[in-house]
């Protein structure tokens, strides 16, 4: 792949995660219409049967209804031919409702990895893996197990 693609790529990837990072679920949802292919698939248990724009749009008005400051830094990005894997932080306090539960007043420090696939400029597939269960620990949604030995 020419490095102007991968270059292209790239922004079209940074730009997005500006985007997500605006806290404004209509910047989110117009990144979304204009960075992700109108048939881009969302490959995670909370993409489900969605489009990827649909369940993106979705996902982040949960997320900010629930963690109004929430904060997603790029710890590690590769940008490899057709692919672009981030490794992230994802911070923010739980001030409002999520996933059937009152606000808690905790803030929430967890990691994730994404994977999207990019097409001419528009990301076509995006995998994500989250630290769900660091997040719900955090929030005393779940209890903290002892370790395996």
């Amino acid at each position: 792949m020419p490095a102007t693609e991968e270059a292209r790529n790239r922004e079209t990837y940074q730009r997005f995660h500006d985007a997500v990072n605006s806290g404004d679920l209509e910047v989110i949802s117009k990144a979304a219409e204009e960075f992700l292919h109108p048939d881009a698939r969302f490959h995670t248990a909370e993409g489900g049967a969605l489009p990827a724009v649909q369940a993106q749009k979705r996902v982040w008005d949960v997320l900010l209804r629930a963690f109004p400051d929430i904060h997603v830094s790029v710890e590690d990005l590769i940008v490899t031919e057709d692919k672009i894997i981030s490794r992230q932080k994802v911070t923010g306090t739980h001030t409002g409702e999520y996933r059937g539960r009152p606000a808690t007043g905790r803030a929430v420090a967890y990691d994730e990895i994404f994977i999207a696939r990019l097409s001419d400029g528009r990301i076509t597939d995006l995998w994500g893996v989250v630290d769900l269960y660091a997040q719900l620990r955090q929030l005393g949604f779940v209890e903290e197990q002892a370790p395996v030995r």
